[in-house]
């Protein structure tokens, strides 16, 4: 879909199609532009391949068939063999796992956040004013010297996507963000995240959590469990079709869902 509010395409997914084994397709036939500055989230039941379509934009794994453009340049294994190429994209996109524990791997939270800078080749002292402000940001200065292994699940998320922007990415994408928080941390990390979309971040989400569509979507596209798109467009057409949501399994029959709430008949 080309919105007519934004005015760069950032990724072009042309005829994408992945199997992580034979003849057991993951991803089949995807054809999607993302725009900057977009809110996008993108719905589907377990195993619809929506975590596998973000996995293969920040270039983690690449398509079997067919290709991905990202900001204008083809997204391949020989392109990110190229360190400029390589440094220039982990600069511009940022990926916050759903499972934290895959992310975090340092002795302190405070080496976790130093991490992608140093990486990335920026001078100490910027290297350390950045992870004093990213952490005043989101709120885990008392943490910095921590054991990342000692922090609750929300703790962990917290660090993990101030890990993601001490590089300060131009897009962010999110698997399954709020898998296993509390009701608190919930809030304030859709906050969080509106407050990142005002400031003119592209936000993308993988999810099967309706709620997070109002609060968050510009944009919402819907897969099937064939691995298919079923629906791309604006959060109240496309999830005004009950008949749709119920045929990709995202409601049960007996749901009523509309956008502010989500209630089940007992």
């Amino acid at each position: 879909m080309k919105g007519d509010l934004y005015l760069d395409t950032i990724f072009d997914i042309l005829d994408v199609s992945y199997s992580y084994l034979p003849g057991y397709a993951v991803l089949s036939g995807i054809n999607l532009s993302i725009q900057k500055g977009e809110g996008l989230v993108i719905l589907g039941a377990n195993g619809s391949g929506k975590s596998t379509l973000l996995k293969m934009l920040c270039g983690l794994i690449h398509p079997e068939k067919g290709e991905i453009l990202a900001f204008g340049q083809k997204l391949t294994e020989d392109a990110l063999r190229d360190p400029k190429f390589l440094q220039d994209f982990r600069q511009r996109v940022g990926f916050v796992f759903q499972n934290s524990d895959a992310q975090l791997f340092s002795a302190t939270v405070r080496d976790e956040l130093a991490f992608a800078p140093l990486q990335a080749g920026f001078p100490k002292e910027t290297v350390l004013k950045r992870v004093d402000d990213i952490a005043g940001l989101v709120g885990i200065r008392s943490l910095l010297d921590r054991a990342p292994y000692r922090l609750s699940g929300g703790e962990k998320k917290k660090v993990a996507l101030a890990c993601v922007l001490t590089v300060n990415p131009e897009v962010l994408f999110l698997d399954e963000p709020t898998n296993g928080l509390d009701p608190r941390t919930q809030f304030w990390l859709v906050e969080f995240l509106q407050s990142l979309q005002k400031a003119g971040k592209t936000v993308i989400m993988a999810t099967h959590d309706l709620s997070l569509v109002e609060e968050l979507a510009q944009r919402v596209i819907i897969f099937r469990e064939d691995h298919t798109i079923a629906a791309d467009g604006r959060p109240l057409q496309v999830l005004s079709n009950r008949e749709l949501l119920l045929e990709v399994n995202l409601i049960h029959e007996r749901s009523h869902f509309h956008l502010g709430g989500n209630r089940q008949h007992s």
